[in-house]
């Protein structure tokens, strides 16, 4: 085995792939060729500091760590959406081709059989397949969607460098078989509907009447547990007069009229004279 030597790790792969026809992938071969070999051009990325392996409806890159990561990300952010846009808006729908890409760095061997070894790569590629950025292409309006692995974005993506917005990206954590795997999410993130294997940004639950009332909520429904006793209601104070629950009819305040059903008004003290029904019949309210 040769000696692991640091690499920039550059994953696409196509969705849906196999639900074409074997003409359709190999147009969808030759476009995603295409627009690799346009995003590294544009990385200044040179023919001798790549390596290439086909994997059917993906590709991978190794690069040389010599190469710009900040440049090759600026590239993907900045190309690839304008790429697939000009490539579909004249391609029938069953050539429509969508990506989801994975940017990673870390230790890499080739062996003599062009084999590459390294538990980075192992890592960027769960991420690519991981269903988190599946579901994150399945929701986005866009043809592509794009994650980075930890140490890309501490190492770039955190430091705000012109055309790679910091505030675009969203912690995910993935569940493998060897425990979590943090990386970012590119784009927007939908907050009502969490991404399978995301990082917890789900919206709390809204609390239930039962819920708020063990918690001694304000305005909690009281007593609904089974088997519990329902509280009853306070007595009225002696000293601040009576309260009046009223129900149907008109009721008059001191010659005001307050019409329809009255559920305890206020909940509170009526002082003075009150009318009910006709004139003439008064009460002291005392």
């Amino acid at each position: 085995m040769t000696i692991p030597v640091s690499r920039t790790i550059l994953l696409f792969d196509i969705e849906k792939y196999s639900d074409r026809d074997d003409v359709e992938q190999a147009y969808l071969r030759r476009t995603l060729y295409d627009v690799t070999d346009r995003v590294l051009e544009a990385a200044g990325v040179e023919d001798s500091q790549r390596l290439r392996a086909d994997r059917g409806d993906s590709v991978m890159e190794l690069i040389d760590a010599n190469a710009s990561v900040i440049a090759l990300l600026r590239s993907l952010l900045g190309e690839v959406p304008v790429l697939l846009r000009s490539v579909n808006r004249m391609a029938s729908s069953s050539a429509q081709i969508r990506l989801r890409a994975v940017l990673a760095t870390g230790y890499v061997a080739v062996d003599e059989h062009d084999g590459w070894v390294g538990s980075d790569l192992n890592h960027a590629c769960r991420l690519l397949d991981a269903e988190v950025l599946r579901t994150a292409l399945r929701r986005s309006a866009d043809d592509f969607v794009l994650c980075v692995s930890e140490a890309v974005h501490a190492g770039i993506v955190r430091h705000g460098h012109p055309g790679i917005p910091p505030e675009s990206f969203h912690a995910v954590t993935l569940t493998t078989k060897n425990g979590p795997l943090p990386a970012w999410l590119y784009g927007p993130v939908d907050r009502t509907a969490p991404v399978p294997g995301g990082s917890g940004d789900r919206p709390a639950p809204a609390d239930t009447g039962e819920d708020a009332a063990a918690q001694g909520t304000p305005g909690a429904t009281q007593g609904t547990a089974q088997g519990a006793a329902p509280v009853p209601a306070p007595a009225p104070d002696p000293g601040r007069g009576p309260v009046f629950n009223f129900s149907g009819g008109n009721v008059r305040f001191g010659g005001g009229l307050a019409g329809g059903d009255q559920h305890g008004v206020s909940g509170g003290t009526v002082t003075g004279d009150v009318i009910m029904g006709g004139p003439g019949e008064r009460g002291d309210g005392a």
